[in-house]
């Protein structure tokens, strides 16, 4: 995902500043994902209308507010853990 400079704009501005101060100043600003693009002003509205007092509060609330497209495969972990009262898959030998 490339933040296309929004991250140099965000950590530019004055805080504490709220959502809609950020999406007043900067909400054109486009987030390019690997699946397509976004702009800033709808990945801060879906984070929620917050106060952030620093710019990692508002880059951590950009971070985690981008669509599933800017993800790779959806559900995938490799670190599931086994269900409770199994003992896990079994092991294969090489």
């Amino acid at each position: 995902m490339r933040l296309n400079r929004t991250g140099d704009v965000i950590d530019a501005h004055e805080y504490p500043a709220t959502t809609e101060e950020l999406i007043e100043a900067f909400g054109d600003q486009t987030i390019e994902h690997p699946n397509g693009s976004e702009q800033l002003a709808d990945v801060l509205a879906r984070a929620g209308f917050e106060t952030y007092m620093n710019a990692d509060d508002a880059r951590n609330a950009l971070l985690s507010a981008v669509s599933h497209e800017a993800v790779g495969r959806r559900y995938y972990s490799d670190r599931d853990v086994s269900t409770f009262g199994e003992d896990g898959p079994e092991q294969v030998s090489f």
